[in-house]
Order: C-alpha cells, then structure tokens, then sequence
C-alpha cells in the first residue's frame, strides 16, 4: 500500500530533476576558459589531462581563475567510461564549480565562448571557433584566444593577460 505513492514520489522528484536546466556556465566570475577538450590533445596529439592539469597550475600559478568546460566524451577518449564534472574535477585538481562536462549530444564551445563573454575571459584553446565567428565576433579579437602546447614535455602558452589586481580598501 505505501509503495505505489512512493513510486509516484520518486517519479515525480526525478522528473523535477532532469526538468530543471543544467548550468553550462560557471556561476562566478572566471578570468580563464580553458577548453578542456582541445588542450586535451596538446601532447602529440594523444589525449590525456596532464595538458590540462599544466595548463590549470601555470594559469592559477599567475593569480588567474581558470574554469574548464569538456565535450560529453571527454571520458571515453581518456578512459573507457562517461565522466561526469565530478569525476574530472578529482582527476585534475579542481573543485567540481570550476568544471563542466556538456551533456551529451553537444559540443562544449558554445558554451566555452558564452561564459568567456560573460566574463570577460579569456579562452585557452588551439581551437579559432570559425564555426562559431558570425554569434561570437570577439574570436577574432586580438588577445582573446591564449594558444599554447607541449613542447618537448614543456607547456608554453602565448597571450595571457596578467590577473585584475584587487585594490585594498584604505585603512583608518
């Protein structure tokens, strides 16, 4: 007798769930996208996240607030399983906040260049976004995109804007 308006319960709560939009863009403020999925294959084309994970320390290293955005396959070109932003976020030292993994069925650079507008950030990627040029004009924006790559296990990176400096409050 219970069991049936559990049931409904349950179904209810998980259809309110999976109604609810997912988040694609960081909630707080971030200097930095990197596009997790492209900085994926700077070391010899051979995906991996020891890319991502330099990248990440080098930008942070500079002050700077990196956010990471993957394609839904992220897990299957490193490992043998969906990932989901937590499963990421252990993997490359981030807290879950910083990193999202786009449902499947889309790209993430739709997302990467909507949050970068939002913020004002920056976009680490090896990527030019011509697809995406006519919606996102600033691409071509000198300074908007940070190139980079391994070079001889050695990331180097070209374009970062130093971190906005935090002015102190003046004191009695």
């Amino acid at each position: 007798m219970l069991a049936a308006p559990c049931l409904i319960a349950a179904i209810w709560l998980l259809m309110l769930r999976l109604s609810r939009p997912r988040p694609t863009a960081p909630a707080r403020r971030a200097d930095i996208i990197v596009d997790g999925s492209n900085v994926l294959h700077w070391n010899d084309g051979v995906p991996s996240l020891r890319p991502v994970m330099d990248v990440i320390r080098e930008l942070m290293a500079q002050g700077l607030t990196v956010d990471v955005m993957f394609d839904a396959n992220v897990g299957y070109k490193i490992g043998t399983r969906y990932l989901h932003d937590r499963d990421l976020a252990l993997q490359i030292g981030l807290p879950e906040e910083q990193v999202r993994v786009v449902s499947k069925g889309t790209q993430a650079d739709h997302h990467i260049l909507r949050a970068a507008r939002r913020f004002q950030a920056q976009v680490v990627s090896n990527d030019r976004f011509r697809d995406w040029q006519a919606e996102f004009p600033e691409v071509d924006t000198p300074g908007f995109l940070i190139r980079g790559g391994m070079r001889e296990g050695s990331l180097w990176l070209s374009g970062v804007r130093a971190a906005p400096k935090v002015l102190a409050a003046a004191g009695p």
